[in-house]
């Protein structure tokens, strides 16, 4: 697997791999149907250093299997200020593969090294297998579900909260237990 950034030229690919009902509705901002406009401009969206996003490729042949990022504070209804957030998708043909979870530790890593040293994520009810994931990756549930806006849905749906600490927080955290 190899995280590299997401160029407008990836617009195909990212259709490719998201133009699928069972992806989009366990997403919080992406519409369905997804079309190829919506590819574009998300493919096209300026770099931002300290809140990367990564199409998420096989070493081997470059072909794309999803995207990860870091959100920015407040991104996809983040309630939690100051906190970025993790968000991520996996095209169907390569769920239950590893991948999230290989680069979801990945970006774990690229954020404690920006500073970041509060992740949160959340995954819908009916997405169990997304909660998987995270608990992998160390983040521990809030005991939180709440309503969140699924723009594919179109409807509020119920997501479990996450949240995990890196750097600093997570050593005093440590020390403190």
């Amino acid at each position: 697997m190899l995280l590299r950034p997401i160029w407008p030229e990836d617009w195909q690919a990212l259709f490719a791999g998201i133009a699928d009902e069972g992806v989009v509705r366990n997403l919080a901002r992406a519409p369905w149907p997804y079309r190829e406009a919506d590819a574009r401009e998300f493919a096209a969206m300026p770099a931002d250093p300290l809140h990367p996003r990564f199409l998420i490729t096989r070493a081997a042949d470059a072909a794309a299997i999803g995207c990860i990022g870091i959100g920015q504070p407040g991104d996809a209804g983040s309630s939690h200020p100051g906190e970025c957030e993790l968000g991520y998708w996996i095209a169907r043909e390569h769920w239950g593969q590893g991948y999230a979870t290989e680069a979801g530790a990945a970006v774990l890593e690229i954020a404690a090294t920006l500073g970041h040293e509060v992740l949160t994520a959340a995954h819908f009810l009916d997405n169990p297998a997304s909660g998987r994931v995270l608990r992998k990756l160390g983040f521990e549930p809030t005991g939180r579900v709440e309503p969140r806006w699924s723009c594919g849905r179109g409807a509020e749906v119920d997501a479990v909260q996450y949240r995990r600490l890196l750097g600093q927080e997570a050593i005093a955290s440590q020390r403190a237990a």
